[in-house]
């Protein structure tokens, strides 16, 4: 991996701290995905078949609109996409994000958030949006303990970027910083990033 984008949608937040966390340890950007209409609690009770989330997730066709479009994935190799699980798939403004540029000769790692269940068939569907290389998926439940997600995420993340990692460390150290600094900046990439407060 080169240039990195993490680019995320969250109703609740979790796939934000996520996205953060992933974004610390690989050194990507960070984007967030907005819907021109925010969602409430009502629009995301999956108990109510009327409701919007429940609606859209119906029709496979639906594509909420998305309110700040403007990410250049021009210069970007490689993107990171992250969103809860909606009824076992991605939720649709994944879709509308995905369709909205080209893909070609680019790839895209998924990671989802989820109450419990797996990610489905999210990849697949996803794959039908975008002509990218879709390289991994992982997916974290809420019942995941916070070690595992420290240890289990930090580990995921670091051996998808090493490479960038690597190249990085290097610039620093051919810029005549010490050999001290050069591997405490290494290690802070691997050692620091977690999810406390998930």
């Amino acid at each position: 991996m080169n240039k990195i984008l993490v680019a995320y949608f969250s109703a609740s937040g979790q796939t934000m701290r996520l996205a953060k966390t992933i974004a610390e340890v690989s050194g990507g950007d960070i984007y967030e995905i907005t819907p021109t209409q925010k969602y409430t609690s009502l629009d995301l009770d999956w108990h109510d078949s009327n409701s919007r989330s429940s609606v859209e997730m119906r029709k496979p066709d639906s594509r909420p609109s998305i309110s700040n479009l403007k990410p250049n994935l021009d210069g970007y190799d490689s993107v990171f996409i992250g969103f809860p699980i909606w009824w076992y798939e991605a939720p649709r403004i994944i879709q509308t994000f995905l369709e909205s540029f080209e893909w070609s000769g680019k790839n895209i790692v998924v990671f989802a958030t989820s109450g419990g269940s797996d990610l489905g068939q999210s990849v697949e569907i996803l794959k039908k949006s975008c002509n990218a290389n879709f390289k991994d998926a992982k997916v974290l439940s809420s019942s995941t303990n916070s070690a595992s997600i420290k240890n289990g995420w930090r580990a995921w993340v670091f051996e998808l970027c090493k490479f960038r990692l690597i190249t990085r460390a290097i610039s620093l150290y051919s810029a005549k910083f010490s050999r001290i600094f050069f591997l405490n900046v290494c290690d802070s990439f691997v050692n620091t990033a977690g999810l406390a407060d998930l």
